[in-house]
């Protein structure tokens, strides 16, 4: 046997490589929607033999395919749809509620979206980690009976053993805790909070793979980066804050959360349920996960939408809801986000908006607290820039925001940041929200961080060293796994 493989060692080796390489490159060619990106992925396949297919397994995938709605078989849940469905919006409701255009943007959102806009919703906004994390603790300490909390990053430091004492505490008194985090997110602390929560009783598991075995390959570079917590089915918090102690104290990063009650929160609990049940098998039939909606009557309170995106079924629907966006904007977009990388569509929508003579003001910051992603941001800038859209340099603080208003009247927050890694390979959660007030909350908190911001001119762009300009289209070229 060792003189035949000695001999034919090679046969074997080119046997496998063709296997290899042909799966790889018809999965690339028929699973790919960027017609550069298939061909890109199919010459690293033939010109690697062997290590370009293997390379694709780890970072080519894009798409997970899953069965989801899990968390709504039960006759339970369907009956509560029953009754959220009295909150969903007509016609008259929303013409009454809202400007006549942004119902093109409804109709966009009913197509892609696998939620409708209820009424009935109530949203309080936090712009600190103290103030998040004390509303997050004082809910889970009156929570009396389910407690659902999916997260990208769950450090172990005095912020995550705060909160996951909290929830340990919560468990003790009989409450269902069950807590998912992110596998790669769970490596930010070493050792890992997981098993500090499991220790105290909480039902924990990390999303797609394993904190000391490894991740789940053909998956290995698709995540959640959702942060969803909902408490005793009535009240939720969602955006785009980890819990961490970096957004705590007099010299905190900054970031923007919200808490809503209403309809919404069976939508953000059944988000969070589905991604639960795909990792561990279990559903949520049990009573301490009922589901209410007790406090607004239809019609009333603000028209919200949760947007659900990602590697599957839903892939690429924050981006179509923010195409929709700038497509109806008349008078002004403004975006807020520390990580700005849009593919050649978004950027293409925003310059299209700007030459139509909308005002289109984008802030990032100064300082990020990832330098190649803010070196890829740079070689961006210029295109916009030229077309009319106005960039600005947040000082102060790291900002880790995730805000989008247009013309003051809808609203779009959550986890999405505006790069590829948000918008394709990201398991993310935002709402959409079509109320002017509270629009215009949103862009206070935008505009107080324009405020501290500079404006970046095509000048000091072109005057940068050749050396570092040419350091940020290399980075830009890898800017869709940054």
């Amino acid at each position: 046997m060792s003189d035949f493989l000695s001999t034919y060692w090679p046969h074997f080796l080119t046997a496998i490589s063709l296997v290899l390489g042909t799966v790889a490159a018809i999965h690339a060619t028929m699973t790919k929607r960027n017609v550069r990106s298939a061909a890109g992925w199919v010459g690293v396949i033939m010109l690697s033999p062997i290590v370009g297919a293997l390379i694709y397994a780890i970072a080519g995938v894009n798409r997970m395919w899953r069965e989801t709605k899990i968390a709504r078989r039960s006759a339970r849940y369907k009956a509560l749809e029953r009754v959220l469905s009295q909150y969903a919006v007509d016609a008259e409701v929303f013409t009454e509620k809202t400007e006549g255009r942004l119902k093109a943007l409804k109709t966009v959102g009913d197509k892609v979206s696998h939620h409708p806009v209820t009424s009935g919703n109530q949203i309080v906004m936090f712009e600190s980690g103290d103030a998040t994390y004390d509303a997050m603790c004082a809910e889970i300490a009156a929570a009396k009976h389910g407690i659902l909390l999916e997260t990208y990053i769950f450090d172990r430091d005095p912020i995550g053993l705060r909160v996951a004492d909290c929830l340990i505490a919560a468990r003790k008194r009989g409450v269902a805790v069950r807590v998912l985090v992110d596998a790669v997110g769970a490596r930010y602390s070493t050792p890992s909070i997981l098993g500090y929560l499991k220790d105290g009783g909480v039902e924990v598991d990390a999303f797609n793979g394993k904190v000391i075995f490894g991740l789940r390959l053909p998956y290995s570079n698709l995540r959640t980066h959702r942060k969803i917590l909902v408490v005793d089915g009535h009240v939720a918090f969602v955006g785009g804050m980890n819990i961490r102690a970096g957004f705590t104290g007099p010299k905190a990063a900054r970031d923007t959360h919200f808490r809503v009650r209403g309809p919404v929160v069976a939508d953000l609990f059944a988000v969070a349920a589905d991604d639960w049940a795909y990792e561990t098998g279990q559903g949520f039939e049990g009573p301490e996960w009922r589901l209410t909606v007790d406090h607004a009557e239809p019609g009333e309170g603000l028209l919200l939408r949760a947007v659900v995106s990602g590697p599957d079924r839903h892939l690429e629907t924050n981006q179509k809801i923010m195409m929709g966006a700038f497509s109806v904007a008349e008078r002004s977009i403004r975006i807020m986000s520390p990580y700005f990388l849009p593919d050649s569509d978004l950027a293409s929508a925003l310059a299209t908006a700007a030459r139509r003579g909308v005002e289109v003001d984008i802030i990032v910051p100064e300082k990020n607290n990832l330098a190649l992603v803010s070196h890829a941001m740079n070689a961006q800038f210029e295109p916009l820039i030229r077309d009319g859209c106005r960039i600005w340099r947040a000082t102060g603080p790291f900002d880790h925001s995730k805000l989008l208003v247009v013309d003051d009247a809808w609203a779009y927050i959550g986890s999405s940041n505006l790069d590829s890694r948000s918008l394709r390979l990201n398991f993310e959660i935002d709402l959409e929200i079509y109320d002017r007030d509270f629009a215009r909350l949103v862009g206070d908190r935008i505009e107080r961080s324009h405020a501290e911001a500079r404006l970046v001119t095509l000048a000091s762009l072109r005057s940068r060293p050749f050396l570092y300009r040419l350091f940020d289209r290399v980075l830009w070229l890898a800017s869709p796994y940054l």
